[in-house]
């Protein structure tokens, strides 16, 4: 019988370690030292949430960057494909949970559009109040986080006053805080609503002059502007590759905004610029959230004054619940109210796709349907998980202090991004 051998090599240690060493540097660089792994979260105030970066830092330059995400993730998606339409509505408020009436609203129009409804001008303009509120709320709080990574406490205390009126405003609208307001069948109290408009203009009188004294504390501020000008550049060309949405793409000095590009809530009526940057730096993005805010404040002055009469609700009865007056006396609209409830929408068979200008991008809601009340498949496109994708080409080069200002200019929920 042959015998044959092999002959196996087998490294010592030290070999080793110093082929490992030699795997750390890059090629053509001189013996300079170690490169070290440093955990960025995930409790980190900086990372704005349960964020892990997992930085490689050579000195104080970060070489690579890995963002390590998801936990958060509640698996939203799949709990959507086991309930009825309305009931899903709650879950929508804890995607970006800063803005949860934008979320709302988006979730409702797609479903209205798998049904094919068309809500009343009256419905339209409450829900553009929402969103637009919702969108200075979310402003609000980024840019007074961002501030205060960046040491501008007071500035977070501004922002912070500001946001404890619109919670007001939010709870004008239906008693309750500020979750799960709308959806497709819901009717909002109209007695609420019609408190509203003067507390939404009485804000808006006294959120200008708040607004520019923040801008007035940060947009000249030697500090603030050396921490973010230059920094965290992101072109025009990679915003498009990573298909970044919102603030962050017309930070870039790309001009588009869904509410301009497709319409949608009569925003088509409303006169409002779409602000852009040039640079694509911390800097432009903070800026560009700065006007966002004052163009939302003239979309809501030109609603409550154009505020149209009438209903608010679709008046399709074959799937909404009937007035309560008739459920306790009618049998015909108590087997109606237990039908609809226990079986939810008759959706029709079909998918639909509705984007939605969010304050942190396009959110978007993916419905896949085969008849009936629960859909088959959903999808969920959450702007802060797309946002995101361009760190480990964005902060490699960066100093570790430019991470906070690049994480505060990206302006990401992790509530969103996990889902």
């Amino acid at each position: 019988m042959p015998f044959t051998t092999r002959e196996i090599e087998s490294p010592d240690p030290v070999t080793r370690v110093a082929a490992a060493d030699a795997a750390l540097r890059e090629p053509g660089q001189d013996d300079i030292g170690e490169k070290m792994v440093l955990n960025m979260g995930p409790s980190h105030p900086a990372t704005h949430g349960v964020l892990r970066l997992v930085l490689e830092l050579d000195g104080e330059i970060i070489t690579k960057a890995t963002p390590d995400i998801g936990f958060l993730h509640r698996g939203d998606e799949k709990i959507a494909e086991n309930m009825q339409y309305n009931q899903f509505v709650p879950y929508t408020d804890r995607l970006d949970y800063l803005a949860p009436l934008s979320n709302n609203v988006a979730y409702a129009l797609a479903v209205e559009k798998l049904m094919g409804w068309d809500i009343p001008p009256r419905g339209k303009a409450i829900r553009t109040i929402c969103c637009e509120t919702s969108r200075i709320s979310s402003h609000l709080l980024g840019l007074g986080a961002m501030a205060l990574d960046l040491g501008a406490m007071s500035v977070f205390l501004y922002t912070f006053t500001e946001r404890e009126k619109l919670y007001n405003l939010f709870r004008a609208l239906d008693r309750r805080p500020v979750h799960h307001i709308l959806h497709p069948r819901r009717r909002t109290n109209p007695r609420s609503s019609g408190k509203l408009y003067p507390a939404t203009q009485k804000f808006l009188d006294d959120f200008g002059p708040s607004l520019d004294e923040c801008d007035r504390l940060l947009t000249r501020n030697k500090i603030f502007v050396d921490r973010t000008k230059d920094v965290g550049v992101i072109t025009k060309e990679r915003a498009i590759a990573y298909a970044i949405s919102g603030p962050n793409l017309r930070g870039s000095g790309i001009e588009h905004d869904l509410r301009r590009k497709h319409p949608y809530l009569d925003y088509d009526q409303y006169d409002f610029d779409v602000v852009i940057g040039s640079a694509g730096d911390c800097y432009d993005r903070y800026l560009v959230r700065v006007e966002e805010m004052r163009q939302s404040a003239r979309i809501l002055r030109q609603v409550i004054d154009k505020l149209p009469s009438g209903p608010i609700n679709v008046s399709n009865w074959k799937n909404m619940t009937p007035p309560k007056s008739r459920v306790m006396t009618k049998m015909e609209e108590l087997i109606h109210h237990f039908i609809v409830v226990t079986e939810g929408l008759d959706a029709p068979p079909g998918e639909v796709y509705f984007g939605a200008e969010n304050p942190k991008g396009e959110l978007g809601f993916y419905i896949n349907s085969r008849g009936g009340g629960v859909p088959y498949r959903l999808k969920i496109r959450a702007p802060s998980f797309v946002n995101l994708s361009i760190l480990p080409e964005l902060l490699p080069g960066c100093l570790v202090s430019d991470v906070p200002a690049v994480l505060g200019s990206l302006d990401f929920v992790m509530g969103e991004c996990d889902r």
